[in-house]
């Protein structure tokens, strides 16, 4: 029997550096910082100098200096692991939660450490561009009809396995606690539930928002669904607390979106510090 002979290509690494370093780099990340925004469902974030230059001086002048840290996984840009939401005390997968948060661990399933490294195509879904406008209404919801006005014009659909980021303009708050979380109006801007939904039909790994919540948060009725839809029902990642702002005047079409989560054992999220390589 004739068996057909696949012919895989050569690795050529010089090659792969040269389109790498030829490539327009743009960190889509925040600073982790004493004073940054952090989203009133998590701890606060708390660093201070351990010991300083000085403390200890050795023979030969060698001095150094250290921090203790304190913190979320779910500080600055971060991304949520799938045990982070649950629908109906049932995680994704239908593991349940409860079980799988027994003990003096974290969780068993679903940790932080199972999101492998990312390296995948991406695409920029500027819904604030799209509408003509600097930056999203407190708790505006944004609609179906606003990811597919985004999509065209980003000129590139998504795809399944793709990071899909969508851009409120929100980032340019960072600097503004209460503004950017919304906590001194009506609420923070996002994908409303409709929206949600027509995300996760298309499958991709991840999602991420340049907003502490990534969903709309109207202070009236705050439920959480879309996370439910897309993390506990569907297996899709959320990334947030974005800095879409450099990336918006420079995306065109799809783009190359590489992360690496921490390996944190059992956790429900990791900071990361993503790069969009155009």
């Amino acid at each position: 029997m004739n068996m057909e002979t696949r012919v895989v290509p050569p690795f050529r690494m010089e090659e792969w550096l040269a389109a790498a370093a030829g490539a327009r780099q743009i960190d889509l990340s925040h600073p982790m910082q004493k004073g940054m925004p952090i989203h009133p469902a998590h701890p606060p974030f708390h660093i201070t100098l351990n010991n300083r230059h000085g403390d200890v001086l050795r023979c030969c002048g060698h001095s150094s200096s250290n921090e203790l840290m304190v913190t979320s996984t779910h500080s600055s840009t971060h991304i949520d692991a799938l045990c982070h939401v649950s629908e109906h005390g049932a995680l994704y997968g239908k593991h349940i939660a409860a079980e799988e948060q027994q003990g003096t661990g974290l969780f068993k399933v679903h940790g932080a450490e199972t999101i492998g490294p990312i390296f995948r195509r991406a695409v920029l879904l500027d819904v604030a561009k799209t509408l003509g406008v600097e930056a999203l209404e407190p708790a505006y919801e944004i609609s179906v009809a606003d990811l597919e006005a985004a999509e065209k014009a980003a000129g590139a659909e998504v795809r399944s396995g793709d990071i899909t980021l969508v851009r409120t303009g929100w980032a340019r708050f960072w600097a503004d606690s209460p503004r950017y979380l919304g906590l001194d109006s009506a609420g923070a801007p996002g994908p409303g539930v409709a929206a949600g939904r027509w995300l996760a039909e298309r499958r991709p790994f991840s999602v991420g928002s340049d907003t502490s919540a990534f969903e709309v948060m109207n202070h009236h009725d705050i439920t959480l669904e879309v996370h439910m839809i897309l993390i506990a029902r569907n297996g899709i990642h959320i990334i947030e607390n974005l800095d879409l702002e450099e990336l918006s005047g420079a995306a065109a079409g799809a783009f190359a979106f590489v992360a690496l989560p921490v390996r944190i054992s059992g956790a429900t999220g990791s900071p990361i510090r993503p790069i969009a390589l155009i």
